[in-house]
């Protein structure tokens, strides 16, 4: 199931464990799974409450957190998380940006906050991210 080996994503690519299961019970209604969706979407790389989550579907936090894991397979801090890797990964593939200002760019409240979150959820350092992209395209 995903989310069960507390991975959030997969490595340099868009994660289809993020895909929302549409009326699963207990869950987001598609209504609210959309809002939250687009929400997060454009705002995943600042500070998050999850009271500010959980307003944009009408729901307490408690209840927000418990429907948002039964639809998406992972509770909402894993789901920025993943948005900001996801990002990061980009950034670090196509530009000359320094790892610290791709971090802050994320959402990172350090670059080695950023580095530790990388290493732990995609087995990789920044740096070893952005060399194994750059070895792929010299290839």
């Amino acid at each position: 199931m995903p989310g069960d080996d507390d991975s959030p994503g997969s490595a340099f690519g868009t994660n289809s464990a993020r895909q929302p299961t549409l009326n699963a019970k207990g869950g987001l209604s598609v209504r609210s799974t959309r809002r939250v969706q687009e929400f997060l979407d454009e705002n995943f790389t600042r500070k998050l409450a999850l009271a500010e989550m959980a307003a944009v579907c009408g729901l307490s936090p408690y209840h927000f957190v418990r429907a948002f894991s039964r639809t998406f397979g992972m509770p909402p801090h894993q789901y920025v998380l993943d948005l900001r890797l996801d990002f990061a990964e980009r950034l670090l593939a196509d530009s000359r940006m320094t790892i610290a200002d791709i971090a802050h760019s994320s959402g990172f409240s350090s670059q080695s906050h950023f580095t530790t979150v990388m290493k732990k959820y995609r087995q990789v350092t920044p740096l070893q991210a952005r060399m194994g992209k750059f070895n792929a395209k010299v290839k």
